[in-house]
């Protein structure tokens, strides 16, 4: 069992390391980007990256404490999807309109997860990245494309 303290030190450990591996490549936009801290520069959408001792998960999220605003940004991303899968080039995302994250606030997301990773094993930070890597820099050329069209 791990404790608050060991779990903080060990995702500090990971995202900075993340970060380092990803610092040199360029946003879509050919611009430098804090890759761990992504902004989309709307505040109802978020790029979220988690690890934790069952799984790795990415995500675009869609935030709005109205939840017909919220339902309505969602449809809109929706109809983009083909884009969405263009850009990602794969079709297994989950789409959930309505999903409560770990404040229980509803949202709505587009994530995909790896499960059977451990980020307490440093083995596995390899599989890890080579996850988040890609599916991170495919959502952002999408939403490089798509961000003016959502707004």
């Amino acid at each position: 069992m791990y404790t608050k303290q060991d779990t903080s030190k060990q995702k500090q450990a990971f995202w900075t390391a993340f970060g380092k591996y990803m610092h040199p490549i360029l946003s879509a936009d050919g611009e430098s980007i804090n890759w761990i801290n992504y902004k989309t520069g709307n505040k109802q959408f978020f790029i979220k990256m988690d690890v934790d001792s069952k799984q790795a998960r990415i995500a675009l999220v869609v935030y709005h404490p109205d939840p017909a605003l919220r339902q309505r940004y969602f449809e809109r991303l929706q109809k983009l999807k083909f884009l969405f899968e263009e850009n990602t080039g794969e079709r297994d995302w989950q789409w959930l309109a309505d999903k409560t994250d770990e404040d229980g606030k509803v949202t709505s997301v587009i994530e995909k997860t790896l499960a059977g990773v451990n980020f307490f094993h440093s083995e596995d930070w390899g599989p890890i990245i080579s996850f988040l890597k890609p599916r991170l820099i495919a959502l952002d050329a999408f939403w490089s494309t798509v961000r003016y069209d959502l707004a």
